[in-house]
C-alpha cells in the first residue's frame, strides 16, 4: 500500500465514525424515557419472585 494513501483512509474512517455517532445520538434522543416503566417492571419481577419463594403449607383436610 502506498504511504500517501493512509491519510485518505483515515479521513474516510473518521467520516464513518462521525456518521455512526450522529446516528446513535439521534436514536438515543428519539427513545422514550423508561424510568417509571423500568421500575414498575422490576417491582413486578420482585413480587413474582417473592410469591414463588414463599413456603406454602399444605391445606389441612379434616375428614
Amino acid at each position: 500500500m502506498h504511504p500517501k494513501s493512509f491519510p485518505d483512509l483515515h479521513r474516510v474512517r473518521v467520516a464513518e465514525l462521525r456518521a455512526e455517532a450522529d446516528a446513535y445520538r439521534l436514536a438515543v434522543a428519539a427513545a422514550p424515557p423508561r424510568g417509571l416503566r423500568t421500575r414498575l417492571g422490576w417491582t413486578l419481577v420482585d413480587v413474582g419472585l417473592r410469591l414463588v419463594a414463599t413456603p406454602r403449607t399444605p391445606a389441612s383436610a379434616s375428614f
